[in-house]
């Protein structure tokens, strides 16, 4: 597993810069990032979006997929990448929504969805994973498993083009 400091050499030894999309942790892997020095390159923007409307606003997440997958699906957090692909330049998107804290069995399932410009578009990879705790153990786990899968993350879109959209 990368550090914090890992993964922002790595971006910064590669001239990637990444704009997160956040909802349940609401900024907490733009903060990650923001701690440690030298993140000035690799950190470009961060859309905090909890609210439907803020996810259709801000990254033009379609009701339609809200009302069919759900708010907190790995389909709204693949167009929440999209939407904050299409509005900053960066070239990786990380997105997370999830739930933090229910009383349902998606208690603690957070989505996640990496988006990667290319020079023919985009590449896209998703995934889920059950984090346990409170809800704010559950909100750090998940912005730092993030964060620090993101070299992984990159290597796995870049070596799999069936990735693409």
């Amino acid at each position: 597993m990368h550090s914090i400091e890992d993964v922002i050499q790595f971006l910064n030894h590669r001239n990637l810069s990444v704009t997160t999309a956040e909802s349940c942790t609401a900024g907490l892997v733009a903060a990650m990032m923001a701690d440690i020095s030298g993140c000035g390159e690799a950190l470009q923007s961060g859309f905090v979006v909890y609210t439907e409307q803020a996810k259709h606003n801000c990254l033009n997440v379609n009701f339609k997929t809200i009302r069919r997958y759900g708010l907190t699906s790995e389909e709204v957090a693949k167009e929440m990448a999209l939407g904050a692909l299409h509005r900053s330049s960066a070239d990786i998107i990380l997105a997370i929504t999830g739930t933090a804290e229910s009383n349902d069995d998606l208690n603690g399932v957070i989505c996640f969805a990496y988006a990667l410009r290319t020079p023919n578009g985009y590449r896209l990879l998703s995934e889920s994973k059950s984090f346990s705790g409170d809800r704010n153990e559950v909100r750090s786990a998940a912005a730092t498993y993030a964060l620090v899968s993101l070299p992984d993350i990159y290597e796995k879109i870049q070596s799999h083009s069936e990735n693409r959209l």
